[in-house]
């Protein structure tokens, strides 16, 4: 279960040495094959191939990953089958935990979001919600979930009932709506924020960065590394992305930035590997072992 105490207190201390290090996928989309047991949801907002779990556990135990954090794709909705389908088909005890998908707006949510949780003791350690629209687009009042109005009040009644799991909240953003979502919070400020895929940030100006880094001031708010084509304007390595990459590890230190998209074969992980090595080298091996699991681990496993 996510240690918010643990991450939002001795999380910000001073560096300590590196231990043994974990590495941690924050950040996979699993599909199962199976469209009869496992459907697509009719709202879903993109319809991939199957990336199975029985691959998936090949190539974890040839990379050597510790633990993975599932987060439930948007092509399933609000049913999570799969993702607990994972869950008891996992390598080692623990090794998946898991993002949910629910509505914020929706008055169901609290109560539906305990249950999963119950039923999977341990495991659900986030509630992602995706707010991508366009600089002036209406936010959704149904369909699929996503942009909805975050000023909405249960949108407050759904994050409560995530700090009282013991959930995160996963932003995925772009960085127009970084202000409100500063607002949210600085508003929970013993809740954690998660802000997925440098929040995008090659979707908006410099000035909307800006933005970004300043939820760096909120000590709630962690950066995943991930998705780091969304950033750049470059093909792999997507060099163009290494200044903007240092400016958000000034603001938010190693203490709260975390990796995610480790790949799910030998190729595309190597690939990530030295695009991580890469991008971080201006930094010591300590700070590095940090993002590539040991803050993960102390907020999602400890």
């Amino acid at each position: 279960m996510l240690n918010r105490r643990t991450f939002l207190g001795a999380g910000l201390a001073a560096a300590a040495p590196a231990q043994a290090s974990p590495v941690i996928d924050t950040h996979i989309h699993l599909f199962s094959p199976n469209r009869e047991r496992f459907p697509y949801h009719p709202n879903a907002t993109y319809q991939p191939e199957a990336s199975p779990l029985e691959d998936y556990l090949h190539f974890v135990s040839y990379a050597g990953i510790d633990g993975v954090v599932i987060v439930h794709p948007e092509p399933y909705q609000d049913d999570h089958s799969y993702l607990e389908f994972c869950f008891a088909n996992e390598p080692s005890e623990m090794f998946f935990k898991g993002a949910c998908l629910f509505d914020a707006t929706d008055e169901a949510t609290p109560e539906r979001m305990a249950e999963l949780v119950e039923r999977n003791p341990n495991r659900i350690v986030a509630l992602r919600i995706h707010i991508t629209r366009e600089r002036g687009a209406e936010p959704t009042v149904s369909g699929p979930i996503r942009d909805r109005d975050l000023t909405h009040p249960r949108v407050r009644h759904t994050i409560r009932a995530a700090h009282r799991l013991g959930l995160a909240i996963q932003i995925h953003m772009i960085p127009v709506h970084a202000p409100q979502v500063h607002y949210l919070a600085a508003e929970f400020p013993q809740t954690v924020f998660v802000i997925d895929h440098l929040a995008r940030s090659g979707f908006g100006t410099p000035a909307e960065f800006a933005s970004v880094l300043e939820m760096a001031q909120l000590p709630n708010v962690v950066m995943k590394f991930s998705g780091v084509g969304y950033s750049s304007r470059q093909e792999y390595p997507y060099r163009d992305v290494r200044a903007l990459v240092r400016q958000t590890f000034q603001a938010f230190g190693f203490e709260r930035m975390i990796w995610g998209g480790l790949g799910k074969n030998a190729k595309d992980h190597e690939l990530q590997k030295d695009l991580f090595d890469e991008t971080f080298a201006f930094t010591n091996e300590a700070n590095r072992a940090r993002i590539r699991g040991g803050n993960a681990h102390r907020l999602f496993w400890s």
